[in-house]
């Protein structure tokens, strides 16, 4: 899909894009091909009947082209296509938006509590980290470790540390918190601290002897 087509698109009116998603689409880590795409779903709803040749002949571009944007957005975990029953009891696959809608309320309560858009969001630090995007269950960890008042500061620390150690998940970084907060270590500063105190890097061998059976949705503390 070149840009000549794209303007055709929009211009035609096949495709209504929110100004607001069209301000921040590059946030959304998507070619403009991709996204404009991904708005031509959005428009059609949330369950779509997965039909690529009549995706391809209402915004004029080849089946290739159609297949090609639905395995990209569905690795970037955008989409999915799900078999279902219909209404004759026949089996239909079902394209659906749910990811897409999960990763805009993500962006919108990102982008109310962050008005510098000079400086990365801690969403946008950790993916840059990982050198991958979040999937949306990641984004809610990690809203809910903001919810739990704590500091973007102090989420960059513990990425620090697991980066240190070589780990790249959510489960390491929240079994770091989760030890510094019964530390009382609110930020960088006392991360600092507890790092001049602590002999013999205890608390890393603890930690990593712990991580492989630490899950934080079953933890009652």
């Amino acid at each position: 899909m070149n840009n000549t087509n794209i303007m055709n698109i929009i211009k035609d009116g096949n495709i209504v894009v929110p100004i607001y998603l069209l301000k921040h689409y590059k946030n959304l880590k998507l070619e403009l091909p991709e996204f404009i795409f991904l708005m031509y779903l959005y428009n059609k709803g949330n369950n779509i009947i997965f039909d690529p040749s009549l995706f391809a002949k209402e915004i004029n571009i080849s089946l290739e082209e159609v297949m090609n944007f639905i395995s990209t957005l569905g690795g970037k975990n955008y989409i999915k296509v799900e078999v279902e029953k219909n209404e004759t009891g026949l089996m239909e696959e079902i394209i659906k938006l749910d990811d897409f809608y999960s990763r805009i309320s993500m962006l919108i309560l990102d982008d109310a509590n962050n008005h510098d858009t000079t400086t990365s969001t801690i969403f946008e630090v950790i993916e840059k980290e990982f050198g991958r995007t979040l999937s949306p269950i990641e984004y809610e960890i990690i809203k809910a470790w903001l919810d739990n008042n704590i500091s973007e500061e102090l989420i960059k620390e513990a990425l620090k540390e697991a980066t240190f150690n070589g780990v790249s998940n959510l489960r390491y970084i929240d079994k770091i918190l989760y030890e510094w907060g019964k530390k009382g270590i609110k930020n960088k500063e006392d991360v600092l601290k507890n790092k001049k105190h602590r002999s013999n890097s205890d608390d890393h061998k603890k930690i990593d002897l712990e991580i492989m059976d630490w899950d934080w949705f079953d933890d009652e503390e």
